[in-house]
């Protein structure tokens, strides 16, 4: 990284000008950047968001975002990580003391998913960390087409997804590992096409207007549909397998 070199008009990297107020206040800056940048990127998508955009509802200038962020990739994973670390330790934390208070048994699999939701239920009710928007904002990711943000993504979850897997394996022995894996790969979407909203949120206002916009309620409906995809018989995999296999004929 280029130095910085001191002038009368502020700090100088790479022939670009950081305003002496972010000198003296990173921080500040940095949050306002990733709160501006948030909102932006949960309204317009990754591609459709420019730097100019986040630059002018941060009150920055570009070289405020290079200083801090690097580049546009590196300050969408930030603004992800912001809110994604907390949420996803809260996750560990509360799946630790449900396997603790029950031990030896594995959990039930309605406790293992409340695990899943509680933290984002709790992220959902709290504008300070991002609220209902945040959320969205990370559905839209999920959906997103860029590799970068599926690699990304991928590797934030990984450690999360490790251990609810290994506890929705031991409470649901009969399903074979790669079954399992499939059915939390749908978990983790419909999730997240749940709280990105777009169709689902029209569809909660056209079937029950009282509904709209409220998070708690999305998740409360979609969790039984969850659990019996996760609870289904293995038997119904098998037969999924069989009809893989007459497709594969009818191409022939």
């Amino acid at each position: 990284m280029a130095p910085l070199v001191s002038t009368a008009t502020g700090k100088v990297r790479m022939g670009n000008v950081v305003p002496m107020a972010d000198a003296h206040a990173p921080q500040a800056t940095k949050v306002r950047i990733l709160d501006a940048a948030e909102a932006l990127f949960m309204e317009h998508g990754f591609e459709a968001t420019s730097l100019r955009l986040i630059t002018a509802a941060a009150g920055v200038n570009l070289a405020a975002v290079n200083y801090h962020f690097g580049c546009k990739e590196e300050l969408f994973q930030a603004v992800l990580t912001r809110r994604l670390d907390p949420m996803n330790q809260e996750r560990l934390d509360l799946l630790t003391r449900l396997e603790r208070d029950t031990a030896p048994e594995p959990v039930p699999c309605d406790r293992i998913l409340s695990a899943m939701f509680i933290p984002a239920l709790a992220l959902a009710r709290d504008p300070e960390r991002g609220g209902k928007n945040f959320l969205r904002l990370l559905g839209r990711a999920y959906a997103d087409p860029a590799p970068f943000i599926r690699r990304f993504l991928s590797g934030q979850y990984a450690v999360m997804i490790g251990r609810f897997k290994a506890a929705f394996a031991r409470a649901l022995p009969q399903l074979p590992a790669k079954e399992l894996s499939w059915r939390l790969h749908f978990i983790m979407g419909a999730l997240s096409y749940t709280l990105a909203g777009t169709d689902a949120l029209k569809l909660i206002a056209e079937l029950t207007p009282a509904e709209a916009g409220n998070d708690e309620m999305l998740l409360r409906r979609l969790a039984p549909f969850l659990l019996a995809g996760l609870q289904s018989p293995p038997e119904l995999a098998e037969a999924s397998h069989a009809l893989d296999g007459e497709l594969h004929r009818s191409r022939s």
